[in-house]
């Protein structure tokens, strides 16, 4: 009868397997954890295990290993609620025989079970031996009548008592090449020996040791004067090193090969060996050992510097996982010195969300306590940050950099960012960093900038503004002093009126540029002709300079162009644009508009181009620059805000008002795009 060991925390689990077992062929035993079937992983008892598992619990992959550890040849199977691949993988690789999805079938356990235990006769019960184990060698009689020994099997056991010594120095490449050498000179008498090793694979991807440097250079010797090696290396281009690299093969110095080659009789001299060694890690040579004779005088023999090549071999792979290791200890440490010199706060946290590694700015941040020398738990971090942390972990996809406030620090402002440290092939990430840059000085300065150009914004406007004003109402305080002893004067009257005109156009006109600078939106939308808009605009733009012999130029084409948008507006913006031109020769001022539609993309959509141009000097190159910009002006009067009430309203009906620099000789021009608005199924009404 078969013993089957059921691991299951729910006994639901364990019926449904006695169900579908035929209770006669196999005996059921339920435990709950492993502490419970402690008894019987001792003692040789069981034919196969089945373990109740969750895929997304790391705590299963720990019971598989302490398992295979105590039973490793007992067959094991899993059953898991839910099929996840690479956890499949990862319990395939760890032993498991075969990971079945829930419900159980019987017929498919039945069958797993007859082809497992039939492939496996020693792991039936009682047997206690291992099924892989090599057969036992046949005893040997000593002559004198005691019980049988085993020499062979004594000496092996005892050279891998003394060769497993050399563990102890698993992180010290000197130190363990330099045990293994001793170890050698005890069991075979080696009088000289050295090992050189290449250069280490470079930190970070790097070129390794044999691309930047074709040397070896000493990594232990025994038997050797210790000055005599510092300066020397053997090379991959020529003598022992040259010819091993090229042969990957033992070299005696007696060979024939050898006793042709000067260079390799020289340096087998100067080290006093009588045979060279590879070492190889399976890949690459990775460096080169020479021996002499016993200390009897006796050379090597072929089995002996066989075995000591696999040795070697052996050992090249610890050396090889040495370099690894004290690179990725490298790698640490610099990101760990990185990390601690980043003025931003850094946390990185794993998958069990445990904190892997905290700056000094993180602890200084988020730590609620002083607990544990100053360590930062997961639970210090605020709950939105650790949400977002958690979603990270969950997810594998990075959160986007965010601001943060702390609810106990209003004024503290943190940028945060949170991104995933994923492995290639892993479906989440193992661990998650975060990271929080404090802008709270930053955000104070800007605040502060911004409060300090709105004052000197509005001081500047304030002096415009008072200047202006002024201007306009001192023609009206004069004659509001003479009011009382020139009212019956005709001519007085008639400089009166002019005055109080000319007042009430100049504040009307500063009331409308406040109050287009103030929207940020079209207050309304309504399709209109541009040829009334142009008329109209130009109208407005005499009120402000009356001259007689202004004239407007209008071309237009035969088509009528048709825009959408704030009528009231667009026509303060060309009347602004117009004025501008008039001022630019007020004795003799001429104004020319040209209309022309033009394709704005390639997907059919178009945009009506306004051009206008005066008959005055120009823009100068410094000039057209600063125009747009608010409060510049080259006159006396105005407040400098025309053009840029202008482009404002322009822009707000997403269009663009450019000030072309004009050239030597040419007068000043002034371009405004619009988006146009097809004519067809569009109606207007023209006064």
């Amino acid at each position: 009868m078969k013993t089957i060991l059921i691991l299951a925390e729910h006994p639901e689990f364990p019926e449904a397997i006695r169900a579908g077992l035929n209770l006669e062929n196999y005996r059921i035993v339920h435990c709950g954890n492993l502490e419970e079937a402690e008894p019987l992983l001792h003692r040789g008892l069981l034919s196969a295990c089945v373990l109740d598992l969750e895929s997304a619990d790391v705590r299963g992959m720990w019971v598989i290993e302490k398992l295979r550890r105590q039973l490793p040849n007992c067959p094991l199977l899993v059953y898991t609620r839910a099929s996840q691949w690479d956890w499949e993988e990862e319990a395939y690789l760890k032993g498991v025989s075969h990971v079945l999805t829930k419900p159980v079938r019987a017929r498919l356990l039945n069958n797993l079970l007859e082809r497992i235990l039939s492939k496996s006769p020693a792991a039936a019960p009682g047997a206690g031996a291992t099924p892989s184990a090599a057969p036992a060698m046949r005893p040997m009689d000593n002559g004198k009548g005691n019980s049988p020994v085993q020499p062979s099997v004594s000496q092996a056991l005892e050279v891998l008592r003394h060769f497993s010594a050399i563990l102890t120095h698993s992180l010290d490449a000197e130190a363990m090449l330099k045990r293994f050498l001793l170890l050698l000179r005890e069991t075979v008498g080696v009088n000289r020996a050295a090992i050189f090793l290449r250069e280490p694979t470079a930190i970070f991807g790097g070129k390794s040791g044999m691309e930047e440097n074709r040397g070896l250079r000493k990594g232990c010797a025994m038997g050797l004067p210790g000055g005599l090696l510092e300066h020397f290396e053997l090379s991959f281009e020529a003598g022992i090193g040259g010819h091993i690299f090229r042969s990957g093969r033992i070299l005696r110095r007696n060979s024939e090969e050898a006793r042709m080659d000067m260079e390799m009789q020289q340096e087998f001299e100067l080290l006093g060996a009588q045979v060279a060694i590879p070492i190889l890690d399976r890949e690459t040579l990775i460096g080169v050992a020479v021996f002499d004779g016993r200390v009897t005088g006796e050379p090597l023999v072929n089995g002996e510097l066989e075995l000591i090549f696999h040795l070697l071999e052996e050992l090249a792979l610890a050396i090889k996982n040495i370099w690894l290791h004290d690179q990725l200890a490298s790698n640490h440490e610099m990101m760990a010195d990185i990390f601690r010199q980043l003025s931003s706060a850094c946390v990185i946290v794993g998958q069990d969300l445990a904190i892997i590694h905290s700056n000094k700015a993180a602890r200084s941040c988020f730590s609620k306590s002083a607990r544990r020398g100053g360590e930062l738990d997961f639970s210090d971090l605020p709950q939105v940050l650790g949400s977002k942390v958690y979603q990270v972990l969950k997810t594998g996809t990075a959160i986007a950099p965010f601001k943060f406030q702390p609810e106990d620090s209003p004024n503290a402002v943190f940028n945060v960012s949170v991104v995933p440290f994923q492995k290639q092939g892993s479906a989440l990430p193992t661990s998650a960093l975060l990271m929080a840059e404090d802008l709270t000085q930053s955000e104070q300065l800007r605040k502060l900038e911004i409060e300090a150009a709105n004052l000197r914004l509005v001081t500047t406007m304030a002096d415009r503004l008072a200047h202006e004003i002024g201007n306009a109402l001192v023609p009206l305080s004069t004659h509001q002093q003479l009011l009382k002893e020139r009212y019956k004067d005709p001519e007085f009257r008639a400089t009166l009126e002019v005055a109080m005109t000319d007042g009430i156009k100049r504040i009307s006109r500063l009331i409308n540029q406040m109050r287009f600078l103030a929207r940020d939106s079209v207050a309304s939308m309504e399709a209109f002709p541009m040829s009334s808009l142009i008329e109209d605009a130009f109208e407005e733009a005499q009120k402000h300079q009356p001259v007689k012999t202004s004239k407007l130029e209008y071309k237009n084409g035969a088509k009528p162009i048709i825009v959408t948008g704030d009528r009231t507006a667009l026509k303060h913006a060309l009347s602004e644009v117009m004025l501008n031109a008039l001022q630019a020769n007020p004795s003799d001022p001429k104004i020319g508009v040209s209309i022309h539609e033009e394709e704005s993309n390639g997907h059919g959509a178009h945009d009506v181009q306004i051009e206008i141009q005066d008959n005055g000097a120009g823009f100068k190159p410094e000039s057209s620059q600063k125009i747009p910009t608010p409060f510049f002006t080259t006159r006396n009067v105005g407040l400098g805000l025309g053009l840029t009430v202008s482009r404002k309203i322009i822009e707000r009906h997403n269009g663009k008002l450019e000030i072309v620099t004009s050239k030597a000789g040419t007068s000043g021009l002034v371009r405004i795009t619009l988006p146009m608005t097809p004519a067809e199924g569009v109606s207007y009404q023209i006064n």
